[in-house]
């Protein structure tokens, strides 16, 4: 395997505004995999994120340079990472990309590439990403430019996918249950799925504002959700990451299980 210039373990990531995430560069990396892909036969791609503020910029020029590849582009909005696996698949996209740092703060940002089956890129595409990257952008005629759409009922759909993992026959009635979502991408997600299920859901971490993600919330500070979980004498206490595929969970007391 040759060494990796740009991707890492989990994709590529960094400080907005310093390279590699910064507008130039991402539209670059856009139209390097759109040319990799495109030779594989895909022409669409889907791109979900968290909610940082710097997901706006970034998933713009992922989406200028996929369409000067020829790949359409459909957004899903700010969606877990598990989602965006989840979406690539029954959506049969070619990729999907998740913009997300995970548990990092707001001003880090990365780019996280999923293969049509959901999973980690093969390790010879990420490598013939990278090798694109050298090479000089060009751009499809007119005629072959990439389209956007977006992808309204995402949600909905991650949404009744996870309340089928839950066996039919059990509910979740007889629980009070606090649901902090650490301000990220389960905001939406996580609170609806617990109470459709039946339980009691106290939120806590709902309310992004594209900087607050991860900010004395979430699965990296759980201390509230402990001192909520007492207050409200819930039953459990569940906190997400910022791009919701990671869980801590505390007991009744309060206590991390």
């Amino acid at each position: 395997m040759a060494e990796r210039k740009y991707f890492g373990t989990d994709g590529i990531r960094g400080k907005v505004g310093q390279y590699p995430i910064t507008p130039k560069f991402i539209l670059k990396l856009g139209w390097a995999a759109g040319k990799v892909l495109a030779n594989q036969g895909s022409k669409r791609i889907l791109i979900g994120k968290d909610t940082r503020i710097s997901g706006y910029m970034i998933e713009a020029a992922l989406e200028a340079g996929l369409s000067a590849a020829g790949l359409s582009v459909a957004f899903t909005g700010p969606m877990p990472t598990p989602a965006i696996a989840y979406l690539t698949r029954t959506f049969r996209a070619e990729a999907g990309i998740v913009i997300s740092a995970s548990h990092n703060p707001y001003d880090d940002n990365g780019i996280k590439f999923f293969s049509s089956n959901g999973e980690k890129l093969p390790d010879e595409v990420e490598e013939a990403i990278e090798a694109m990257l050298d090479e000089p952008m060009d751009c499809v005629d007119s005629a072959e430019l990439g389209m956007a759409s977006r992808i309204t009922d995402a949600a909905g759909r991650y949404i009744e996918f996870c309340k089928s993992t839950f066996p039919s026959h059990l509910n979740l009635s007889a629980y009070k249950i606090v649901v902090d979502c650490a301000n990220g991408a389960t905001y939406h997600i996580a609170p609806n799925v617990m109470r459709e299920l039946g339980a009691e859901v106290i939120e806590i971490g709902t309310k992004p504002n594209g900087m607050n993600i991860n900010k004395g919330v979430g699965a990296t500070d759980i201390k509230l959700l402990q001192e909520t979980v007492l207050e409200h004498k819930a039953d459990l206490g569940l906190a997400y990451d910022g791009d919701g595929d990671r869980l801590i969970m505390v007991d009744h007391l309060g206590n991390k299980i």
